[in-house]
């Protein structure tokens, strides 16, 4: 299993090289730079800007001195942000993206889970439908709805939370963007889990499991609750990609100053090298996140054998 993540590992160079170039060309060829703004910059600073940078330099220079700098880590400076490294507004913004969304991830597979076995196990009756309902009710909307609203009824109606801000991870102001993700993720592996779960009680080894007098419980956590999993397993990494991404419109929602909105910021002011760290970084993570779902799937089936 380890030389197959290892082969994993290497596979993922060319991945992030690609990513990387289609990204870099993109961001260059989009009309606009770095230094237009309202206030015109005088030609004189622009040309001392453009060779601070190295803007002044063919583009392929630029690229492959791009890809020199990353290779030793450096993801370079901003453009935007005087005196601050990318790696400096990464190393800032990072923990409050990875404890918002983290938090929520674990969250949103505990309940999704849970109301999953408990919509399995309660298959068409009343308790079925309703968790179905509840869950379903957080997909069906946007998170760019879904966030104001919250806003709006426990920040201005109740008054019971902060509408926004951080205050250096005080838990009242999580609890809002952790709600909101949580809404928007606990549907999706409820619905999952419950079809897993009845798909594999109607198995013929559960079927003798019960024939032989164990109680449902044991047949449902000592048997089945594994294999149902593999489902979940799965849907995990692509939820955990989602959280990032959705990112932009939480954060942008609730004002915290993560991920989401140096995207956001760093798109919008043309800031190259933030921006490809960024994407550097998310597709990382991307990779990583696969690369973990397909080992803990060998952990869970013992048919499973990576060579």
């Amino acid at each position: 299993m380890w030389s197959y993540a290892f082969r994993r590992v290497l596979v993922t160079i060319p991945t992030l090289l690609a990513v990387i170039t289609v990204c870099y060309f993109l961001l260059h060829f989009t009309p606009g730079g770095p230094f237009d703004s309202e206030r015109k910059v005088s030609d004189v600073m622009l040309k001392i800007l453009n060779e601070k940078y190295l803007l002044d330099r063919p583009l392929y220079e630029q690229y492959f001195h791009y890809l020199g700098n990353l290779l030793r880590g450096d993801l370079g400076a901003s453009f935007r942000y005087e005196d601050w490294t990318v790696n400096q507004l990464v190393a800032k913004a990072l923990p409050v993206s990875l404890t918002i969304g983290g938090i929520a991830m674990v969250i949103s597979l505990t309940l999704g889970i849970g109301l999953g076995m408990i919509a399995a196990l309660r298959q068409n009756s009343f308790v079925d439908y309703l968790v179905m309902l509840l869950g379903s009710i957080g997909k069906a909307f946007p998170s760019f709805i879904v966030g104001p609203v919250l806003v709006l009824v426990f920040a201005i109606w109740l008054k019971w939370l902060p509408a926004g801000g951080w205050n250096d991870f005080s838990p009242k102001y999580m609890i809002l963007p952790v709600c909101l993700l949580v809404l928007i993720n606990v549907s999706e592996i409820a619905r999952v889990m419950r079809g897993s779960l009845i798909e594999v009680l109607s198995s013929n080894f559960i079927r003798t499991a019960r024939a032989k007098g164990l109680p449902m419980r044991t047949v449902v956590l000592r048997h089945a609750l594994k294999p149902a999993l593999l489902p979940v397993v799965s849907l995990a990494g692509p939820i955990a990609i989602a959280v990032m991404t959705e990112a932009i419109v939480t954060e942008s929602v609730f004002s915290l100053p993560g991920l989401g909105k140096l995207i956001v910021n760093g798109a919008g002011n043309r800031d190259y090298t933030l921006v490809l760290g960024l994407v550097v970084l998310i597709t990382f993570v991307a990779v990583l996140f696969n690369l973990i779902v397909d080992l803990l799937y060998a952990l869970l089936d013992p048919k499973i054998r990576y060579r």
